[in-house]
């Protein structure tokens, strides 16, 4: 399984950003899918994450301000970033996970700068 991110970039406090994450390969259409953070350094970290069956788990300190989604095929998934704060900035990684696939899989990373 492959996975492509798109989205990152750079961004004023309070600004959005939408990242977009496909799944290419041997992909299995029951899946969870979603979005970590890693700041150099520091243990990478879950944002929010989504099943195949929509059930979705976002962490409390983007509740309210990151919401993640599915595309209209399985292999896809989105996380629209709204009221980005400084504490935002970190290296955003996708990530799949499926029994039928094996391990987890992990994209390139995108990075994701708030200027206050």
């Amino acid at each position: 399984v492959q996975l492509q991110a798109s989205g990152g970039g750079l961004v004023q406090a309070g600004g959005s950003l939408t990242l977009s994450c496909v799944a290419s390969g041997n992909w299995s259409s029951i899946n969870a899918m979603g979005w970590y953070r890693q700041v150099s350094g520091n243990a990478r970290d879950l944002v929010a994450a989504i099943t195949s069956g929509g059930y979705t788990n976002v962490v409390d300190s983007v509740k309210g301000r990151f919401t993640i989604s599915r595309g209209s095929t399985k292999n896809r998934v989105n996380l629209q970033m709204n009221s980005l704060k400084p504490e935002d900035t970190s290296v955003y990684y996708c990530w799949y996970y499926s029994q039928n696939s094996g391990p987890e899989y992990w994209g390139q990373g995108t990075q994701v700068t708030v200027s206050s």
